[in-house]
């Protein structure tokens, strides 16, 4: 039989190029639309230091759907009611999850809070336990004094600055503070007075919020090019890694406290939220057992949501707009503070049913 001639060998090698040519157009065009990508970084380059504006601005030339690659990853943004709808509805259970990215994995015990826990008995089961335990209308109702106190607390503050220049958002980040950590932790982080048998000081406290609250959302490298996670180029592991050193320190103290109240209290009654997460964790009816390291994460996770306005209830956050009309509210009644005596500031409370603060 005679040997294959370099004709054939030719004739092989250039049908299998274009296989693969039009295999590749084949499945292109099946994707949506988008900017072509770099290598190594993708469209990374097209990002800017405000992502969804970037974003919008190429869903106005890509269309509503479009593909975009972040370093090593393809991403599918929708930027539509209707894509919207597909995702977060009809298609709900498909994307779920985050993708295992580090914040997730070093600032929340290992993706252990319900932000950032993927889909499954887990994360069914923290979400639960949000809405029957943690955030039940009977549980957020016997909060409703400590919602009172700090208000009026901060209208007296007010009162006592009025004449003076002011910036209302200090404060209301302040009170908005002082009532999760109430809530969640049973004491102010922010009073002075009792900072020196704190384990933190105030300062320290609003700086580990705010930490926590920027390393969560920033957009790391490593995320996108995983072969140069290693080299950390912008610092933001090694940010992540000693804030979780910090934040374990803080809330290992925190649960040792709350045990040592429970400890030997028959029919012991859940004051705070960290006492109810206490008592989920000693529940042996749990389908998937609630560790002490997702106790810190859940922890955790309720007060870094007070950094982005959550005041009442699960899904209502105070936006912006929101933010402005109180500020605006607030100024005009600093107006009239010859009519705001200290004998009927008590009146002021009528603000707690519209601000829900």
């Amino acid at each position: 039989m005679e040997a294959p001639t370099w004709e054939v060998y030719a004739a092989a090698w250039l049908a299998a190029v274009l296989l693969l040519y039009f295999s590749g157009q084949f499945r292109r065009s099946s994707l949506p639309p988008g900017p072509k990508p770099w290598p190594i970084i993708g469209n990374l380059n097209l990002i800017g230091t405000l992502p969804h504006r970037s974003i919008h601005e190429l869903s106005q030339k890509y269309g509503p759907i479009m593909q975009l690659k972040f370093g090593s990853f393809p991403v599918v943004v929708g930027s539509s009611v209707e894509m919207a709808k597909h995702f977060l509805k009809t298609y709900d259970l498909t994307f779920a999850s985050r993708p295992k990215i580090a914040a997730g994995k070093y600032t929340t015990y290992n993706y252990s809070d319900i932000t950032w826990s993927p889909y499954g008995p887990y994360w069914r089961q923290a979400r639960k336990m949000c809405l029957t335990s943690l955030f039940s209308v009977k549980r957020l109702d016997s909060y409703e004094y400590i919602r009172t106190e700090e208000m009026l607390a901060l209208l007296k503050d007010l009162y006592a600055s009025s004449g003076k220049p002011l910036e209302l958002k200090n404060y209301l980040t302040d009170v908005s503070l002082n009532v999760i950590s109430r809530m969640v932790l049973g004491k102010k982080y922010l009073d002075q007075s009792a900072s020196e048998t704190s384990i933190v000081t105030p300062e320290e406290f609003k700086k580990m919020l705010d930490e926590l609250f920027f390393l969560s959302g920033v957009l790391n490298i490593g995320d996108s090019i995983p072969w140069l996670d290693f080299m950390d180029l912008q610092g933001y592991v090694k940010r992540m890694k000693a804030l979780s050193k910090k934040f374990d320190r803080f809330l290992e103290h925190v649960l040792d406290e709350h045990n040592a109240k429970r400890q030997g209290v028959k029919d012991f009654v859940a004051k705070d939220m960290v006492d109810v997460l206490l008592q989920l964790a000693d529940d042996p009816n749990l389908e998937v057992k609630l560790e002490r390291s997702g106790v810190k994460a859940f922890t955790q996770v309720l007060l870094i949501r007070s950094k982005n306005g959550f005041v009442y209830g699960f899904h209502e956050e105070m936006n912006c707009s929101t933010r402005g009309r109180l500020e605006m509210t607030l100024s005009k009644l600093l107006a009239y503070n010859d009519i705001i005596g200290d004998e009927n500031v008590g009146v002021m409370v009528l603000l707690d049913v519209s601000c829900r603060l």
